[in-house]
């Protein structure tokens, strides 16, 4: 993995999120959206296991459906982004383009 595409996990994943845990799935995936992906997945079952909302009438109230929805959002958006190890676009929408080739007519 080379420092352009750490850089870039790093933005997307933040820089609070350990180095070699990256290399080791860097390496495992092949790919920097693989391992994107695959740590916001996590990180989303992670708020899907626990409950979303907690009330304690006049104690406490935690809510943690706005960070589900950013989690989701972000999955979204690591899709749609082009990593820098990408060799064609993420939504398949590259072109091959073919053309016949047809001999010349020499007039004389």
């Amino acid at each position: 993995m080379d420092q352009s595409v750490l850089s870039w996990l790093l933005a997307q994943l933040g820089t609070s999120t350990d180095v070699a845990d990256l290399e080791a799935r860097y390496t495992r995936l092949g790919s920097a959206r693989a391992v994107a992906l695959e740590v916001l997945a996590e990180r989303r079952a992670k708020l899907l296991a626990d409950p979303l909302r907690l009330m304690v009438d006049g104690v406490v109230t935690m809510d943690n459906t706005n960070n589900l929805t950013g989690t989701e959002r972000q999955i979204t958006a690591v899709t749609a982004t082009v990593a820098p190890d990408d060799s064609a676009p993420a939504d398949g929408t590259a072109v091959l383009a073919t053309a016949p080739l047809l001999p010349a007519r020499r007039i004389r």
